[in-house]
């Protein structure tokens, strides 16, 4: 009842679409150039947004301490901008090492310095801390904080400059001190999950003609392989659900003893064996279940491309790391069979069925219109809509839990 309730409602949206979307043009004034937005500096000791750092409304919450030899150093990056000053007093490089959404806004704050200020070039004096200098579940341990300054010193100019932070994106920005301005950002794994579900950029499909083709140049009407029960079949392509080729994120990469491998963003559904399973075996009917790519496990099967039906082949390893460019098409079937591994079309809610089912009306506008009124890039209106109401009237317990810690936005 509930969910027949959400698909009814979002019918109605879809239909409603393009009379209330022709009102978003300009209104009175079009045309008239806008003055610039006056940028107002932070007050000493003053952050921004109004809530503490590791709240999920500013950076989250802390994810435990990266060293060197963690699995996890593999998230962060150096950042070797010639537009940066690094202080680097150990000598070590440490403070170049963040993760990329931190890459992204010190990049971007770098600009922003540079044009504000000309002659003038940011500067960070800390960065990662592999030593311990700061406080208990301090975000400087995940490469997810910087202190920052401008090249000349200059205290008069911090404040200013903390409002600059604040419009280049960071997660939450902090005066901190008459010596610096402190700014943080939420963890790739968080961000990734935001995206909903997709694939990698350099990922690709099989098409009906047999020639494999990029995830992101697929077209709607061409047909690629999907799979059905164990079956593998060729489905149309309808629109994409997210599309942004430019976009970072955290992909969960799903190797098999067979060789294929599939990579995938935290919150999106992949088809497992429920228990054991047999290397190179058919697969039973009703036997594959759908999981979050971020909870699969060594041993599960996965359904891989080889002969009508496909083959069954364990999950040998598990890898995660950030890659560039989110993907994640929508076929008739509302699966695809990506790198030579099934996988579902959908992600944030646990259930391939439910989620196939609450897209119904999605699929009978492109069958009425030939089109979903989405494409063009981003996150599609649809699957944006159907989260929020979702958020709003499942239970959380079939909701991606970083979906769920998401809030409204």
């Amino acid at each position: 009842m509930l969910l027949s309730s959400l698909v009814a409602c979002l019918a109605g949206c879809a239909f409603l679409l393009p009379t209330t979307s022709e009102g978003c043009g300009p209104g009175k004034g079009h045309g008239r150039r806008r003055a610039p937005r006056k940028l107002v500096p932070l007050a000493y000791k003053q952050f921004s947004p109004n809530v503490a750092e590791k709240t999920l409304g500013a950076s989250g919450k802390y994810e435990g301490k990266i060293t060197r030899s963690s699995e996890r150093f593999k998230e962060l990056i150096p950042n070797y901008n010639p537009d940066i000053i690094f202080k680097d007093e150990e000598n070590t490089g440490a403070d170049r090492m963040m993760t990329q959404r931190c890459k992204d806004k010190l990049n971007s704050l770098a600009i922003s310095v540079m044009n504000h200020w000309p002659g003038v070039r940011l500067r960070v004096t800390e960065g990662w801390d592999e030593d311990g200098h700061h406080s208990e579940e301090s975000l400087h341990y995940e490469g997810r904080a910087v202190d920052i300054t401008t090249s000349d010193r200059d205290r008069n100019k911090y404040a200013m400059l903390a409002r600059l932070a604040v419009e280049a994106g960071f997660d939450w920005v902090y005066y901190e001190s008459k010596a610096h301005i402190h700014c943080s950002v939420k963890s790739d794994h968080s961000v990734a999950a935001k995206s909903g579900g997709c694939f990698h950029g350099n990922a690709s499909a099989l098409l009906e003609s047999g020639a494999r083709k990029s995830i992101g140049d697929l077209q709607p009407g061409e047909r690629v392989l999907a799979s059905l029960d164990g079956d593998l079949v060729f489905s149309e392509v309808l629109t994409f659900l997210d599309q942004d080729p430019t976009a970072h994120g955290l992909f969960f990469t799903l190797r098999t003893q067979a060789g294929s491998q599939i990579s995938l963003t935290a919150a999106h559904l992949v088809f497992v064996s429920e228990g054991n399973c047999s290397e190179g075996a058919e697969p039973v009917p009703g036997t594959l279940r759908t999981t979050y790519a971020s909870a699969a496990q060594l041993g599960q099967c996965m359904l891989v491309s080889g002969g009508k039906t496909g083959r069954l082949s364990r999950i040998s390893r598990v890898s995660v790391a950030v890659k560039t460019g989110l993907f994640a098409p929508l076929t008739q079937q509302g699966t695809i069979v990506v790198d030579g591994v099934a996988a579902s079309c959908y992600a944030m809610v646990d259930q391939h069925q439910l989620a196939h089912w609450a897209f119904t009306p999605l699929r009978l506008m492109y069958s009425l219109t030939g089109s979903t009124w989405g494409q063009g890039g981003g996150v599609h209106w649809y699957p944006r809509a159907l989260h929020w109401l979702g958020r709003k009237l499942l239970h959380s317990r079939h909701l991606h839990p970083l979906g769920v810690a998401q809030g409204d936005t």
